[in-house]
Formats: structure tokens, C-alpha cells, sequence
């Protein structure tokens, strides 16, 4: 347990277990998830007595989407622990050092899996972070020092404010893209290719709803069977936690619904998509399920949060396609963020470097006659 004494600045802030002590009941009950791992994460480290595993735990709940829950915790693990080595409370980082956390990023390996380790076994041999992972990290500790301030009686500096973030390119995506074509050979693998007829129908039902309802992962495994319904002539699956928050109600295509009734089998209750025990589907397993369908496609190997990019990029190329509507299917709030993946899209269909390649090759075969 660490002894690294906490800032004045996290001395402005209310005492978190004096407001909780004058509660009839704790409403860190209540935390998700990620505020809860994240709070005993800390806590192992500078035991419950400081204030920062309930102000980062608290601060974590106060965001609005699993997704940003789930990368600013990531994100504020790596600040923490740079602070810790350099002997300093997170609380009382100032720009000097959050500057120098910028630089740090920049030529640290990851945290990776020891292959052959035991279980669960990691060790920094991993690429550095990218230009997207240190963006969030960056974006991460500056939002906690947001809410510092908020939650504090007068007042807290965010020592991020001049800090440079790196700049990524919005029409870059790292992850590789699927055409129709490639897309329907991979859903046929997912249907015919399992051994197993439960999983076979699991895997066929999750990427037809994930692709045709344009969904985030973190969305449809939070799903349960209770959420699906009907409304005005529609099977719909009524979403509780979409990004930004809020409730949404997702159209279901018949085919769609039929793989998803042959999945259930009658099923009424539980998690939408669920493991051979009821439990909750988690994240990593549709990633090892999504890597072995493409292995077997032959396929870019890719994970779950390319599907809904290949969904709006499909839909926006269809001949009757209205951008309007693509964005209020795929729940974008700026339409800007829909015409990103036409962007994409013609960055490569468009590239001039075909035509030119074409005068070559006939330019080369005329020499060659």
C-alpha cells in the first residue's frame, strides 16, 4: 500500500467518506461495473482511508456510456501508476509532470499477456500506446481533474489543460473493413461452420443483430430477452444504455428476428445473448468468436466494434441511401461522424493510384508487344 500523501488540492475536495458516513445506506452499491473494479483497484494500492479510490470510482460512474466508463478507467490506470512511480499522489500531479505523462505514452510498451504465464499474467513488451490510446489516457486524467473541480469547495487546476493531445485523423480507422460480398461469406461461416448447433445459432443470431440493427457490442451484450417487444408493426430490441445515454428503439428485420427465435428457443428471460450457463456474454468471448469465424472465411482478422462501422458504410452506399436516416439508425448525434465512413470509403475506392497504376500496366504491355 502505498504512502504517497494526497494533494491540498484533493484536501478541497468533500471528504467523500464524510458525505457517504451521513448516508442511511452507500451508494457506491450502485457503481457499474467499471467504477467498481476501479475503486478496488485503487483501494489495494492506497487503501480505502484515501480519497482517491472513491473519487475516481465516483468520477468513472458519472459518465454516461459503458463504452467511455470502460476506457477512461483504462485510461486513468496508466496515469496512476506513472504518477506512483515518479512518487507523486495522482491528486497533486501538476503540468510539469502531466506534460512529462504525454511523453511517456509516446515510448512505453503496453501491457500484453505473457504467453505460457500463468493466468492472467501480464508484463509491458506490447507496441507503444497509439495515437488514439494516448489521446484517451490524456482525455481520461484531464476529465478527472474536470470533476475534482466539480466536486470541490474552491476550486481545483486541471494541470492537462496545456498539455497537447495527439492528433488522429478522423477517416483513419485501424480496423479493416468488409465489403457485402466478404460480409455475407462471414455470416455463412457463422451459420454452418460450428460443430456445436447452440453456438452455431448464437454466433449467426449475434452478427445479424449486431450488423442490421447497427449496434455497439457494449449495447447488445447489456441486452436481455425481456428487451425485445413490438411496436407498430415492428419486432423491436429496446435499448437501456446507448452512448450519451438514454433509450432507444431498434427496428429488428425479419431475418434478423428468425435467427434470433431459432437462438432463443423459447427462451423468455435472461441476458439476449448468454453463455452455456445463463451468464452474462462478455466482450472478450465475441472477440475470440469473431477472430475464429474470420480465420475460417479468410478473412482480415477483426473484432466486434467493426461490424457497426461495415453497417453504416454498407448502408450509406446503397443507390436510395438518405445520410439522415443512416445517422439516426446508427445513433450519431453529429452527422459529420456518419460522413466519416463515406470518407473512408472513398479514400480507397477513389484513390487516383488505380488509374495510374492502369497506364502502366498498359503502358508496359505496349513495350513489351
Amino acid at each position: 500500500m502505498t504512502s504517497i500523501d494526497p494533494s491540498p488540492a484533493a484536501a478541497l475536495a468533500r471528504s467523500p467518506r464524510a458525505a457517504l458516513s451521513t448516508l442511511r445506506s452507500d451508494p457506491r452499491a450502485l457503481w457499474p461495473e467499471h467504477a467498481r473494479r476501479l475503486f478496488d483497484h485503487l483501494s489495494g494500492i492506497y487503501g480505502e482511508d484515501d480519497v482517491l479510490p472513491t473519487l475516481a470510482a465516483a468520477w468513472i460512474a458519472h459518465q454516461r456510456s459503458v463504452n467511455t466508463q470502460k476506457s477512461y478507467a483504462r485510461g486513468f490506470r496508466a496515469f496512476e501508476e506513472f504518477a506512483r512511480d515518479h512518487g507523486e499522489h495522482p491528486t497533486a500531479v501538476r503540468f510539469v509532470l502531466a506534460d512529462s505523462f504525454r511523453l511517456y505514452l509516446e515510448t512505453t510498451p503496453t501491457w500484453v499477456r505473457v504467453k505460457g504465464g500463468r493466468r492472467g499474467e501480464m508484463a509491458r513488451t506490447g507496441k507503444p500506446y497509439s495515437d488514439a490510446s494516448r489521446k484517451n489516457a490524456l482525455s481520461a486524467a484531464s476529465s478527472f481533474f474536470v470533476y475534482l473541480d466539480k466536486v470541490s469547495d474552491d476550486g481545483v487546476k486541471n494541470p492537462f489543460d496545456a498539455v497537447q493531445r495527439p492528433y488522429v485523423d478522423p477517416t483513419y480507422s485501424p480496423t479493416p473493413g468488409y465489403t457485402e460480398a466478404e460480409w455475407a461469406r462471414f455470416v455463412a461461416v457463422a451459420r454452418d461452420e460450428h460443430r456445436v448447433a447452440a453456438y452455431r445459432k448464437r454466433a449467426y443470431a449475434l452478427l445479424l443483430t449486431l450488423y442490421t440493427c447497427c449496434l455497439r457490442i457494449d449495447s447488445l451484450l447489456n441486452a436481455r430477452v425481456e428487451d425485445l417487444g413490438y411496436d407498430k408493426g415492428h419486432h423491436i430490441l429496446l435499448l437501456e444504455k446507448v452512448k450519451g445515454g438514454g433509450r432507444k428503439k431498434k427496428a429488428i428485420p425479419p431475418a434478423t428476428w428468425n435467427a434470433l427465435m431459432e437462438y432463443l428457443d423459447g427462451r423468455s428471460t435472461g441476458w439476449l445473448f448468454c453463455t452455456a450457463t445463463g451468464g452474462q456474454l462478455d466482450e472478450p468471448a465475441v472477440w475470440r468468436l469473431l477472430q475464429s469465424l474470420a480465420k475460417r472465411a479468410n478473412l482480415p482478422l477483426r473484432g466486434p466494434h467493426g461490424v457497426k462501422g461495415d453497417a453504416v458504410t454498407h448502408a450509406l452506399a446503397k443507390p436510395d441511401a438518405r445520410p439522415d436516416k443512416v445517422q439516426q439508425w446508427a445513433d450519431h448525434k453529429d452527422s459529420r461522424t456518419t460522413q466519416l465512413y463515406n470518407r473512408r470509403r472513398e479514400l480507397l475506392d477513389d484513390s487516383p493510384g488505380y488509374g495510374l497504376a492502369a497506364d502502366v500496366a498498359s503502358a508496359l504491355i505496349h513495350r513489351e508487344s
